[in-house]
Order: structure tokens, then sequence, then C-alpha cells
């Protein structure tokens, strides 16, 4: 089962999807004249601008929004993933996370502005939006909106929920050496608590969660690069000569750093996968365009901030050619620059980020399972998702879950870009349109200032 899977893996996550992800990303940056870089510091002043839109549809604000799918993007992907993506494809995975990133911005937010122009409202009164009804409303295709569904709550499964848990209580045992099973239990416990309250509970708890967590790692990984600031210029030569020296690409490294860095960054951050966008249409906005940028900065915190503070600190300490991989290469190379405290310091960070994509995942799942069989099936949908979370925390076959969550975030991209570049002029006519609203607004600003 775990070779055929690892078969199907290499398939999915071929030169054709690769191809299709970063080249969806380019052609919307492209047409939509690289939004990602002018338009980078209005989208996070957005993003975490005190003001809240009372008057608007939607659930959760747009903040909560941001939180819901940076916890589903912020987990394993950031400090396992990419330790996977330096040992399989070497340091210069790492621009090729980059470069994905930065068309994922622009994926980002075309699949953001999509589910809430095309989002509708449950026999629950609740926002039901993401690419399901894009593709449907948008295509007239809504049996390909049933697949993408499909593959989505497969996923939930496998990305959202037994990697991430799997994850918490591997790192738990080989840290604080508590066995698996109380790990299990205790999360299965406190992710009820809050997974079956709905989408408001999983936004007000995500919303004080995620950034604590996001402060925590990020304010310790700069102590430890700025630390050691002298090493960046070795660091960075090995990173970049890794991903486009002749010695590379004659040896195949080349190839095993494009898979793998756009693979494990897309892991991370979901730009493509057509996941973040099912909690952006629950956001309370005025326009489809803003709650887009705002979706947009969930790629540059994860993967330009996050992501990339890993991966220089991995290149930094050199013990990816050791043997060791996934979180134990990632708590080795800290303990090199702050001793024995770097395991536990890998160990906390794991398991909030994990955590957090738990509940993330939780929300887009039972989403999925609303379009495709309503309303009935969501709480036996919820109790089987926490299940599968005791079940992931006591599996001892990390590689074959792994797998399954390749071969389905593959999947559901595939429909899901279809959708993208289907729609493409609709996300151009609506950012045209919301533009005109900015500067409507900044007209207005400084007409107020000068009285």
């Amino acid at each position: 089962m775990e070779r055929v899977l690892s078969l199907v893996s290499d398939f999915v996550w071929g030169p054709p999807v690769l191809v299709l992800l970063m080249g969806t990303g380019l052609y919307l940056t492209i047409r939509l004249k690289g939004l990602q870089l002018t338009q980078l510091p209005f989208a996070l002043k957005q993003a975490f601008s005190p003001h809240q839109d009372h008057e608007s549809a939607g659930d959760i604000s747009h903040y909560q929004a941001l939180m819901t799918a940076l916890a589903a993007t912020v987990g394993t992907g950031n400090i396992v993933g990419v330790a996977t993506a330096v040992v399989v494809g070497g340091p210069g995975a790492l621009v090729w996370m980059w470069l994905s990133a930065f068309v994922g911005m622009a994926t980002k937010y075309g699949e953001a502005i999509l589910a809430v122009k095309y989002r509708e409202t449950d026999s629950k009164g609740m926002m039901a939006g993401g690419p399901m009804y894009y593709i449907e409303k948008g295509l007239n295709a809504r049996w390909l909106g049933l697949i993408f569904a499909f593959f989505a709550v497969i996923a939930s499964f496998g990305i959202g929920c037994g990697v991430q848990t799997n994850s918490i209580a591997s790192a738990i045992r080989g840290t604080f050496q508590i066995p698996v099973h109380i790990t299990a239990v205790f999360l299965m416990i406190t992710l009820a608590l809050v997974i079956l309250g709905g989408i408001k509970t999983i936004g007000k708890v995500v919303s004080f969660f995620v950034p604590f967590m996001m402060i925590f790692y990020v304010s310790i990984s700069l102590f430890v690069i700025v630390s050691n600031y002298e090493l960046l210029p070795a660091v960075f030569s090995v990173i970049f000569s890794s991903a486009f020296s002749s010695q590379a690409i004659a040896g195949g490294l080349a190839g095993a750093a494009i898979r793998y860095g756009v693979a494990r960054g897309v892991f991370s951050n979901e730009a493509g996968l057509g996941s973040a966008p099912i909690a952006a249409a629950a956001a309370i906005c005025d326009h489809p365009g803003r709650q887009a940028l705002v979706s947009m900065t969930q790629v540059f915190l994860d993967t330009i901030v996050i992501c990339s503070m890993t991966g220089i600190i991995l290149v930094m300490g050199g013990e990816y050619e050791t043997g060791l991989k996934g979180a134990e290469l990632t708590m080795s190379s800290f303990r090199i620059f702050v001793g024995g405290i770097g395991p536990y310091i890998v160990t906390i960070g794991l398991f909030l980020f994990a955590y957090s994509t738990v509940l993330g995942w939780s929300y887009y799942g039972e989403r999925c399972i609303n379009y495709l069989f309503g309303q009935r099936l969501i709480m036996p949908y919820r109790v089987l998702f926490i299940a599968v979370a005791g079940i992931g925390a006591l599996s001892t076959n990390l590689d074959m879950i792994w797998n399954i969550s390749d071969v389905f975030n593959g999947l559901m991209a595939i429909p899901n870009l279809i959708g993208l570049l289907a729609l493409s002029g609709v996300i151009v006519s609506e950012s045209k349109d919301f533009n005109e609203i900015l500067r409507k607004e900044k007209k207005l600003r400084i007409r107020n200032s000068k009285k």
C-alpha cells in the first residue's frame, strides 16, 4: 500500500501539476500586474486593522478569517515540511519554495476574490463558499465542484488532521517522554471543545492562538538568525548554488529541489489547493477585493516569513546531511544555536502550529461535507474528524500518512486551478472595481484632511 501511494504521489506531484500550480500563479501575477508587490503593504495594514465592518454580510471578521486560514496553513509544513524539502531536494529547495510563494500570493488573492463573490447563505444562515461554489456558479460545472469537495474532505483527514496530530504526538514523546496515547486523548478532548462549536468558536480561539504561536516561533528564530548574522552570506550562497549550479543540474538535484520546494511550499501555504478561500468566504466584508488582499498576506506570513526562518536555520546548522529528517533535524539545528532548550522550542512550536491547523481544517472539511450532503452530516463529520485526530496521533507509519496527504493535496488542486484559470477574467474585473473604490476612499480622506 505504501509503495502504491508513493508512486501515485510521484505522479500527482509530477511536472504537469507543478507547471499548472506555478503557471497559474505566474499567469495571475501578470494579469494582476504584480499586485503582491504593489499592494502588500496596504494588504498587511488591512489584515491587522482594528476597524471592523459590522454592516456587511459574513459570519466572522476579516481578521478572524485570516487567522482561521493561517491556523490551517501554519502547521507541520513550517517545521517538518521544510526539513523534508531541504534533506531530499537540498538547500536549493528553499529558492523554489520562495518562488512558489511569490506567485502563490496572486493565486491566493484570486481564490479569495472568487470565494467571496460567489458565496451564498446556507439553510442555517451561515456563509458557504469556496472553490466548489465558484466552480459551480461561475463555470456552471457542479460535477467539478463535487469532485473538489470530495477530494477536500479526504484531504482534511490527512493534511488537516492525521499528519498534524502524528507529528505532535511523536515530538512530545521524544522531547517530554509522554506516551502517545495520553497525547491522543488530550488532543481529542481539547479539539472537541472547540470544533463542536463551529466556525464562530474556531474563529475566536484561533484569533488568540495564532498570533501568540507566530510571535513565539518568529521571535526565537529571529534571535538565532541575528545572533549568527555572520553566517548568512555563506548560507545564501549554498542555497542559491544548490538550486542553480551545473552540479545540481547534472546530478538531478535541481529536479528534486523544484519538486520538493514547490510541493512542500504548497503543503505549507496551500496556495492553489483551494482550502483557504473556504474561510475567506465566511468573512464580513464590503467587497471581494478587500478580503482577497487580506487572504494574500497569509502566503507571505506563512512561507516568506516562517518557512524561510526554519530553512535558514537548517542550512546554517549544516545538519541536513547527517541523515536526520523531519522534526528531529529541526530540533538538532536549533540545539546547535540555543543549546538544550532547542528541542523544547521546536516541540512547543510544532504543537502550536499543528494544533491550530487541525482546527482550521475541521472547518474546511465540514463546509465541503455540507456542499456534498447538506447539514445532516456535519455533526457526524466533526465526531469522525476528532476520532481521526486520535488515530493519527497513535499511528506509527508517518510515511504513509504523508503520501496520502500529498496525493489528495494534488488532486484537490487540479479542479481549483481549472476554476481559477477559467474565471481569471472575473478576478481581474473585480480587482479593477475594488481599485476604483480605493481611489475614491483616498480622495475622500484627502478632502477630509484639508477640512
